[in-house]
């Protein structure tokens, strides 16, 4: 049974920050270390980002309980506290982009048969599968499911769900929604893994919808061909990119190692995936034409691009969306097929890849489909 991604939105907090005011007010902040307050700006104008989004709108001036505009000190707050904040802000993302999605895609509320929910910034029930059924008006009846902190790669697992939902029922319509609230867990700390952790997380949504119903007609959808998943070897990545629970807020761990056990291992994670492409890996660029690489930071991506030969037009998306929304964890490749979608014409393919906590490289490939009157 053939399964189509047919419309991708997306929905941003109010807020947004330019990286430089977020580099200088971290800066400023006097438990750092000097090393780290040299450290800081390097890392932050080096990170291809020019804005991120945040549901926190302490930092505007106004003050609150991440900052003492006061005194102009960064605050931390207990995990209690950011997750009541999560509770309240991930559920407007979490209906807003549904809703877009719905309002975009030709689809109506009655169609949905399955809500899959996407996040690993916070925890509630009931969670937010329950809340888009209510609040978008679909069915009582729908069927729900969450995927919870699997982190950025999170996204895979959940369209190959709407996919195995369409193939065991080919009148099954999927929404598939992700939010993440990446910066209630941002903190002040000497640490480099967490002032690189700091420099790229961000907040927004994204909801796609997933059907075997063929595109409509002018409207060109994504064909589902093929997912694959792998794991580094187990000493190689596992604890270079993890995601635990503290007292104040979770504890992102990402090692500047990343970028480059992602180009030792990308080859062996993404080759079963691209098996029957001719000639070299490092060649795939020539036989794909379009990439959506989750940003996980600007030199994940400049990793990716010299081992699978990529162009700048290629990476053009993922770079893209990295300078205007930082990494939003799950729903960041979300956002870059959005683009895609927008210029991808029949026949053309896509290649899409994620990494996240383990290290885990989640990849699929897709191919253009345009709708017959």
């Amino acid at each position: 049974m053939t399964t189509y991604l047919h419309t991708i939105a997306t929905a941003l907090p109010e807020t947004a920050y330019p990286q430089t005011l977020i580099r200088d007010l971290l800066k400023a902040q006097p438990q750092l270390d000097r090393l780290a307050q040299r450290l800081i700006p390097g890392v932050f104008n080096a990170s291809g980002i020019d804005t991120r989004y945040s549901v926190i709108e302490d930092y505007t001036g106004k003050g609150g309980p991440f900052f003492d505009a006061g005194t102009g000190k960064m605050l931390s707050p207990g995990t209690g506290l950011r997750n009541e904040l999560y509770t309240r802000e991930a559920a407007t993302l979490f209906v807003a982009a549904g809703k877009q999605a719905l309002e975009q895609s030709g689809f109506e509320a009655r169609d949905i048969t399955h809500v899959v929910t996407v996040s690993c910034t916070g925890f509630f029930a009931p969670g937010p599968d329950y809340l888009v059924v209510r609040q978008l008006g679909l069915s009582p009846t729908t069927q729900r499911f969450h995927v919870g902190f699997m982190g950025c790669y999170a996204a895979f697992p959940a369209l190959r769900m709407a996919q195995t939902f369409c193939e065991a029922n080919p009148s099954a319509t999927v929404l598939v929604i992700c939010a993440e609230l990446c910066t209630l867990h941002v903190k002040v700390s000497s640490d480099p893994d967490d002032i690189v952790s700091g420099a790229v997380f961000a907040d927004g949504a994204a909801a796609a919808i997933v059907s075997s119903r063929p595109p409509q007609a002018g409207r060109v959808a994504l064909r589902f061909d093929a997912f694959e998943t792998a794991l580094t070897p187990p000493d190689q990545g596992e604890k270079d990119m993890a995601w635990t629970i503290g007292d104040e807020g979770y504890q992102m761990v990402l090692s500047s190692y990343v970028p480059r056990l992602i180009e030792t291992h990308l080859h062996g994670a993404v080759g079963p995936l691209l098996h029957t492409l001719p000639g070299e890996l490092a060649e795939a660029g020539q036989h794909i034409g379009h990439w959506a690489v989750h940003p996980g930071g600007r030199s994940i991506l400049d990793k990716v691009e010299g081992s699978l030969g990529l162009s700048e037009e290629q990476m053009q998306p993922s770079r893209g969306v990295l300078r205007q929304y930082g990494n939003m964890s799950s729903a960041t490749v979300l956002f870059i097929l959005r683009d895609l979608l927008a210029t991808v014409q029949e026949g053309e393919r896509v290649c899409a890849m994620a990494f996240g906590p383990g290290l885990t490289v989640e990849s699929g490939l897709m191919t253009g489909v345009e709708g017959r009157a």
